[in-house]
């Protein structure tokens, strides 16, 4: 017979009103983009616990976005359920603790810097931002990639590295509207651009899209 061994790592639903912030977290957030991504997609990164402190490690900026969607009187996003007087309970990883006050604001730190620090691979995310904006230009917006982040990774990219590229031979194109080009006014818009913001050509497939609409 197979031993039953206690999971170290487990998912408990817990009331958002006690969810406790580690004291003094030093990560600043984008409440607002996390709402948004809540929305979108519903509540699908756990906070983790420590049960030492009973306080948050990872998580605050999705804590302080549930919160703040439920003051606002939004219904309760995909993932998360109801308590019997109408509270919100939220999924959170447990099973940890630290061993220290140190050690748990280390761990605070990684869990928030290590992913970051990564950074990306540009020809596999020049992919993926086509599909993304090819399928759903909502989907890309909601990613809020600056025009100079996509100028960055798009002159890293060796168009002909791109699985199923079209033009092949064809280098990242950036289309500015002061660029001066043919067929572009005294203002650096074209006639029909009234006012658009700048396009860029993916080199995968060379189509042209605004970013950041």
């Amino acid at each position: 017979m197979t031993e039953t061994v206690p999971a170290p790592r487990y998912t408990t639903y817990v009331p958002l009103t006690d969810l406790a912030p580690a004291p003094g977290n030093p990560k600043r957030h984008e409440v607002e983009r996390i709402i948004e991504s809540i929305r979108t997609h519903g509540f699908v990164d756990q906070p983790i616990a420590d049960e030492r402190t009973h306080t948050v490690l990872g998580g605050h900026g999705r804590r302080e976005a549930l919160i703040e969607m439920q003051a606002r009187g939004e219904p309760l996003p995909a993932g998360l359920l109801l308590d019997d007087d109408g509270g919100w309970l939220v999924p959170v990883q447990r099973g940890w603790a630290s061993r220290s006050d140190a050690e748990a604001k280390a761990l605070n730190i990684k869990l928030n810097k290590i992913g970051a620090d990564g950074g990306w691979r540009p020809r596999p995310l020049a992919a993926y931002l086509e599909d993304i904006v090819t399928e759903d230009a909502a989907l890309y917006d909601s990613l809020a990639i600056s025009a100079d982040e996509l100028d960055k990774l798009l002159h890293q990219v060796d168009p002909e590295t791109l699985p199923g590229a079209v033009n092949e031979g064809q280098v990242p194109v950036l289309h500015l509207p002061d660029d001066g080009g043919e067929g572009l006014g005294g203002d650096g818009l074209s006639p029909d651009d009234d006012g658009r913001g700048r396009l860029v050509t993916c080199p995968a497939c060379g189509h042209a899209f605004t970013p950041g609409r």
